[in-house]
């Protein structure tokens, strides 16, 4: 090679273009905004339909939003670390976003930072690390090969602040071209600023980190101290053993109990049962949803620093002298058993429940029917399920119990057709049945025991419904195949009888509007407690025990 051509190599090889710190970055913010936010700009085609010129002025002022973020975050040598963060947390969640429905906020955060690697690895597929590292990593690696064309300290400042002045008010510019239109769309379309990269994931994450901090060393408050059980708890003549069943990610649309066309419970339907139809969720995520199922506070008043600061349901039921025990297959109880014993269960070896490096629901039953024999107190066990957490919906039940197909046998949901993901599912609603019917019999056929057993599910699932999946819709926006759930009480004679509650009446208000509020009350009360912390127009039981029962019970529920 002559020295020429050599030389040219090397020039070539060796040439990186230089740019101002502001042009980087309004490169940078047309990347974001073109290739991060499909489903902002699905949306605002959809609310400006008819209107282009109304949408085009709406995009740019979010473009000079973004740049605005940019300039702000990224003062001098920190410009790129933080675009290539940017650059990569908007790969991360736009996938999700345009490909699951997801949107990141701060619940959705919460979510993350509160699973396990057995429940995460499942959305790190193929197509997710394809993504990112195409639309994520590489325009990364390009920002990292750009020279940044260097200043003097009082000139990078003055041209900070200037572009920081310059993209804002740009942004308020161009919306007050028409603020009477675009205030209604920011005012009426929440879901619009949900969807928008990077904006949502980083206010989502500092109100987390705020919410976090405002609770690092919060003390919790004594509740219901006056609780006491009185002479029903102790006419039983066994041992009481009240099993909850939380269940994870079963709607109730898909529930046979509640009139669904295929029968996924046929078991639990040979089961005398209290079913309730028309149950709600308090969230749309389990970290929301598990330990606001058991506190004291509804949906409306419930939030993560009220539940944190709260002694909840198992606290006064331990203070009336029950054993309360948390046995979990999921992510963990999410402080609802701090101050009480837990064991988890997702480690176990049996072969039977555990083939596939992850346990099935049916990893409960011998750990119950045993427990249940040597028992010799006054008991409540919480069960915290699997049930249908997806999106392996294939790996929540044993070979046997395939039988609506094709099923979607990976969690990469995207390769497989609604059909396929809404037969797997049904496969996992048809094994939580045979799981809780499973435990219904167990409990019956132990005669060392007083028995009863509640199951709810902490909330629902999309299964592709208006290009919807899995669950985490902040909750004015969820459908309510995320927030209806199913929800089931049952006892024997040799639990009614010296409770004094008479089923017949329970089953007459089973069709009332119920939710995850009424828990609190109706558990304490269907366990002979009784306090001043039970709201009786909560309690599901309060009209039905057998002396007050002349008409069934209809439980008022908080909107």
């Amino acid at each position: 090679m002559s020295r020429a051509s050599a030389f040219g190599l090397n020039g070539l090889l060796g040439f990186r273009p230089t740019l101002s710190p502001l042009l980087l970055n309004m490169l940078v913010a047309g990347f974001i905004m073109a290739e991060y936010n499909q489903t902002f700009w699905q949306r605002n085609a959809t609310i400006f339909d008819g209107s282009p010129l109304l949408m085009a002025i709406f995009g740019a002022a979010f473009w000079a939003l973004t740049l605005f973020i940019l300039t702000l975050l990224g003062f001098r040598w920190l410009q790129k670390p933080v675009i290539v963060f940017l650059l990569i947390v908007s790969a991360v969640t736009s996938y999700y976003q345009d490909t699951l429905g997801a949107t990141i906020d701060r619940e959705m955060i919460q979510n993350a930072m509160t699973t396990t690697i057995t429940e995460s690895k499942h959305l790190i597929t193929m197509g997710f690390i394809t993504h990112v590292f195409l639309s994520g990593v590489l325009p990364a690696l390009l920002v990292l090969w750009v020279r940044i064309r260097p200043m003097g300290l009082l000139r990078n400042i003055w041209t900070w602040g200037l572009s920081l002045g310059v993209s804002f008010a740009l942004c308020i510019g161009l919306l007050l071209t028409n603020m009477q239109a675009y205030s209604v769309v920011l005012r009426g379309n929440k879901e619009l600023m949900s969807s928008y990269q990077p904006g949502a994931p980083l206010a989502g994450t500092i109100r987390y980190a705020r919410m976090m901090m405002k609770t690092a060393e919060i003390v919790v408050e004594p509740y219901g101290l006056d609780a006491v059980s009185d002479e029903e708890r102790a006419a039983a003549a066994k041992p009481v053993l009240l099993v909850i069943v939380a269940g994870e990610t079963a709607r109730a649309q898909n529930f046979s109990l509640g009139g669904y066309a295929r029968e996924t419970n046929p078991e639990l339907a040979k089961r005398d049962i209290i079913y309730y139809p028309n149950a709600s969720s308090c969230g749309t995520a389990t970290a929301v949803s598990l330990p606001c199922m058991f506190s004291r506070y509804g949906r409306e008043e419930y939030s993560y620093e009220k539940g944190l600061s709260s002694e909840n349901m198992l606290d006064i039921l331990a203070r009336t002298g029950y054993h309360v025990e948390w046995w979990d297959n999921n992510t963990g109880d999410k402080g609802n058993a701090a101050r009480l014993t837990s064991r988890s269960l997702i480690k176990s070896t049996d072969p039977r429940y555990c083939a596939d490096g992850e346990c099935t629901d049916g990893i409960f039953l011998d750990e119950l029917a045993n427990y249940a024999k040597t028992m010799t107190e006054d008991t409540v066990l919480v069960l915290h399920m699997i049930g249908s957490h997806g999106p392996a919906y294939y790996l929540r039940y044993p070979p046997e119990f395939r039988r609506f197909t094709p099923t979607c046998d990976t969690g990469e949901l995207s390769n497989c057709t609604v059909d396929e993901i809404v037969n797997t599912y049904d496969n996992t609603i048809l094994y939580t049945d045979h799981i809780v019917a499973s435990m219904i019999d167990i409990l019956e056929a132990e005669a060392n025991v007083t028995p009863a057993l509640f199951y709810a599910s902490d909330h629902g699932e999309s299964l592709g419904e208006n290009g919807l999946f899995l669950h985490g819709a902040p909750y004015f926006l969820a459908p309510e195949y995320q927030t209806r759930v199913p929800m089931l009480f049952w006892a024997p004679e040799r639990f009614t009888k010296p409770f004094a509650i008479d089923m017949d009446c329970l089953k007459a208000g089973a069709s009332a509007e119920v939710s995850h509020d009424n828990m609190f009350h109706s558990l304490l009360s269907f366990a002979d407690v009784h306090s001043e912390v039970i709201d009786r127009s909560l309690d599901l039981v309060d009209q039905c025990h057998a002396s007050e029962a002349s008409e069934p019970a209809t439980p008022e529920t908080k909107p």
